[in-house]
Order: C-alpha cells, then structure tokens, then sequence
C-alpha cells in the first residue's frame, strides 16, 4: 500500500478552509497535516511536519499566497504548492508560476478535477487552470508590442517544441502529449528539454511563464 499524500491546507476563510479539510480527509490516499490561515503560521507547520503538497490561497487577506512560495524556495523544501484561489491576475499568475508554483486550479472547479490536480502535483507534474493561463497570455500579447525591451533573447522553435509547448499549456502529463502527438514520451521529455535550455528555466511553470511573459508572439503562435 503506497503512503499517503501529507497535505497543508493554507486558507484565510475557515468555513472553506475546513469543508476542504473534510473533504480530502475522506480520501485514503490523502492525510491533512495541517490547516492555517497566515503565511507564519505555515512556516512553523512546515518546520514541524512532513508535507508533500500545500494547498495555498492567493489571497490571504492582509497577505498573498505567493510569499510562501518564496519561503519554500529559501528552504529548499520539497513541499509543492498548488495554488487554489477564487481566481488571479495576470500578473500575480506569473509571479506565481516564476515564484515555483507547481500549479494554480480555481476554488469552484469540480472535486474530482481537484483530486486530480494534487495526485499530479504530488508525483512532480504539474497542473494548472487553462483559463487562468490563457488570461495571462492574453494579457501578455496586449503588453508585447508595447515593451521591446525583453530580458530574454527569443530563440527560435521548431514546430514539434511548439506543439508540446501547446499541450503543456494545456496541462496534459508526458504520456498524454505522447499520445496527443503521436510520439513517444521518450520524443516528448527531449523535446521539454529543449525548450527549457532554450527558455533557461528548470522546470514546467517556469517555462510556461518564459513562454507567456517573453515569448507568446514567437512560441505561442498557432502549432498546427
């Protein structure tokens, strides 16, 4: 029997923060370590406890999610953050993203939606909604003909790196691109590969903001 996934629920409204709670307890594949309404109250958690994945609010009222992210990063934690919000700007969906969330899932999406999420989170993947990425794009192309001074040089992609690109805007796994491009996820890892050498990131949200931020006129075009 596989162990469970330790989750910390971060949440400022405790009505929500608790019916989740009660939720994912029902899950045998889930143990709730933890709940809390602040950022301080998180770090002392995680100093105490194991925790695979945080479910983490933007907006925690006088705080936002996105601080936590960078205390993760400070301590080199292995804990994941996915980020679970009523909804985010353009902008805090990047910062979010560049910050290491490992993906962003709205409040109102379904249940299964959701158990799914953090199954993919808790094994290293990632997830987010297509939505919310799609409004930072958009945003995105506004702002590209207004600012010509970019931080990253544009490198070119082929057609393929676009494609997987596409599908991983989409939130599909390695094996569902595979699938999606009739290929094989061998095909698939070395062409992430590429594109995270070519966007200098390490990981899928940092290449998924690379991409949007600098990049959405270029990589972000159709890939058919």
């Amino acid at each position: 029997m596989s162990a469970s996934v330790r989750l910390l629920l971060i949440d400022d409204h405790t009505i929500f923060r608790e019916s989740l709670m009660r939720l994912l307890s029902a899950e045998s594949s889930f143990q709730v370590v933890g709940h809390c309404a602040t950022i301080s109250e998180a770090r002392r958690i995680l100093s105490e406890t194991l925790v695979h994945v945080v479910l983490l609010d933007y907006d925690l009222g006088d705080e936002v999610g996105t601080k936590l992210l960078r205390y993760l990063n400070e301590t080199s934690s292995n804990a994941r953050a996915l980020m679970l919000t009523a909804g985010m700007m353009a902008g805090a969906t990047l910062e979010a993203l560049d910050a290491g969330a490992a993906g962003v899932i709205l409040k109102h999406s379904g249940t299964r939606q959701l158990l799914e999420a953090i199954n993919r989170v808790s094994k290293g993947e990632a997830w987010w909604d297509p939505g919310i990425v799609r409004s930072a794009l958009s945003r995105a192309k506004e702002d590209n003909g207004r600012d010509n001074d970019r931080e990253v040089k544009a490198r070119d992609v082929t057609v393929r790196q676009r494609q997987v690109l596409h599908c991983i805007l989409d939130g599909l796994t390695n094996k569902e691109i595979a699938v999606h491009l009739n290929s094989s996820e061998t095909a698939v890892k070395a062409s992430i590969q590429e594109l995270f050498n070519k966007a200098g990131v390490r990981t899928r949200s940092q290449l998924v903001r690379v991409a949007i931020e600098h990049f959405s006129s270029e990589w972000l075009q159709d890939a058919n």
